[in-house]
């Protein structure tokens, strides 16, 4: 059963006020909920036993609101967005557009059967691959995302480098994800890349581009987390004091529209799981004439994660 989501508070920060839109560069697209993993962190609440899946009908007016929208991004993200029987013909739809496309790849879905080809697949459409890897060390990833995650993982990246994703030349770029363990704000994000990739070249040989650093959404899974440990209060005070105005300049919702699986819009994923709306509803196929530059962008308690310290978005840190 879904866990109920805590109650969402509007934002008081003075600065959240007026946030408007830029232009929209990013489709970012929920294809389902249904993952072959339930990490304690998701935001979403995905997991093995989800059902919920786009439909066909509103797949397929995705490529047409990339034209329309002359998008320059599609981000497909769930759940495991592999595991929606449309997805690949959507990356081959959406790459022909010359669109890059960005696949949230949890690494370990590289491995389930029928996906043995699945990165062959992404190298041959030059997908960029976002993974999740919430630490280079075994114990602590197993503990936050189940008993040997980590041993798959590393082997899918290994299996990835192979295709030359992260090599330098190659233009298959492989980003890595960091999650805190629990309610605390990410560290500075270069210094931890830096132990990243020192730490996995030399334990397991592993290369990539990035890492980005994101903070924990106090939503859905994470959020009956922290209230069940006392720590919901605490966290949200944390992220208020850590709110830095600087970043909303560099906020993912100025630049990019969230699509769920039923095909609403929202400003971002965050929001999305909330069941926040645009202030005025909106639908996928409004985008084939609708231009959102210039709106208005809801706003809650939540924001703050994005706002705090370094700033969090599905880019990793907004400011160094």
């Amino acid at each position: 059963m879904q866990a109920p989501a805590p109650p969402v508070a509007v934002a008081l920060d003075p600065g959240f006020s007026g946030l408007r839109r830029g232009a929209l560069h990013t489709l970012q697209v929920n294809l389902g909920y249904r993952c072959n993993q339930a990490c304690g962190h998701c935001h979403v609440n995905a997991g093995p036993h989800r059902s919920e899946m786009m439909q066909p009908e509103t797949l397929a007016l995705i490529p047409a609101v990339l034209r329309a929208r002359s998008i320059s991004t599609l981000d497909l993200t769930g759940g495991a967005p592999e595991l929606h029987p449309g997805f690949r013909d959507l990356v081959q739809q959406a790459r022909a557009l010359g669109v890059a496309v960005i696949d949230r790849c949890n690494l370990t879905i590289l491995s389930e059967p029928d996906q043995e080809d699945l990165a062959d697949f992404l190298a041959a459409q030059g997908v960029r691959v976002v993974a999740s890897l919430p630490c280079y060390l075994e114990d602590n990833v197993d503990r936050q995302r189940g008993s040997g995650v980590f041993q798959r993982s590393i082997a899918g990246l290994q299996q990835l480098n192979r295709l030359g994703y992260g090599q330098i030349g190659t233009g298959l770029e492989l980003n890595l994800v960091f999650n805190p363990q629990g309610p605390n704000l990410p560290p500075p994000q270069a210094q931890l890349e830096a132990a990243y990739r020192q730490e996995l070249l030399q334990r397991h040989g592993v290369v990539f581009n990035r890492l980005f650093t994101l903070a924990n959404m106090p939503i859905q899974r994470f959020a009956a987390t922290l209230q069940a440990s006392g720590a919901w209060e605490d966290y949200l005070q944390l992220l208020r004091r850590s709110h830095r105005p600087d970043n909303l300049e560099h906020v993912m919702c100025r630049s990019l529209v969230s699509v769920d699986w039923l095909g609403h819009l929202y400003d971002c994923d965050f929001n999305q799981q909330l069941g926040l709306a645009l202030p005025q509803p909106r639908r996928l196929a409004d985008l084939l004439s609708w231009d959102p530059a210039g709106t208005a962008i809801t706003v809650a308690d939540h924001c703050h994660g994005c706002t705090a310290g370094s700033g969090s978005s599905c880019g990793g840190a907004l400011a160094a």
